[in-house]
């Protein structure tokens, strides 16, 4: 996954979230950017025709857009159930983050036969929670 595949993921969760058009300064905050930096990215995926920015409105992911968020969504949800319920990272959310832009698909797909990836993911992730429902972590109450 690449810095690209980070920004269209972070697109889709906040067009879920908002049901809309994801705003620079939401895309930004997500991600821990500038407005700025988010906004050159933004362009860079006009151009690669995995979004649509309407000045003042948001930016939008095109079809081609969604199903590159979507697999990079699922490679994150991957690495964070890898290291939550495999090695028991305490800080896992925060590892997963700095893994997804270096972990390439042949590594997310061996570290997919270790977890016993849900066939609903990516749509159990859960953007308001930043979290897979599948996560099995302690004092909360796995998902049925």
């Amino acid at each position: 996954m690449n810095t690209a595949d980070q920004y269209v993921k972070a697109i889709y969760l906040i067009q879920r979230m908002e049901d809309g058009p994801a705003s620079t300064g939401a895309l930004a905050d997500m991600l821990d950017v500038s407005p700025a930096s988010a906004n050159e990215m933004i362009g860079k995926l006009e151009d690669r025709g995995l979004a649509e920015h309407e000045k003042y409105k948001g930016v939008q992911l095109t079809d081609e857009g969604i199903v590159r968020a979507r697999d990079a969504l699922q490679t994150y949800c991957i690495i964070e159930r890898f290291l939550a319920n495999v090695l028991d990272v305490e800080e896992f959310r925060a590892e997963a983050r700095e893994l997804e832009s270096v972990i390439d698909d042949t590594v997310a797909d061996r570290l997919d036969t270790i977890i016993d990836r849900n066939t609903e993911c990516p749509d159990c992730f859960d953007a308001e929670t930043d979290a897979c429902r599948y996560l099995e972590l302690e004092n909360e109450n796995p998902a049925d």
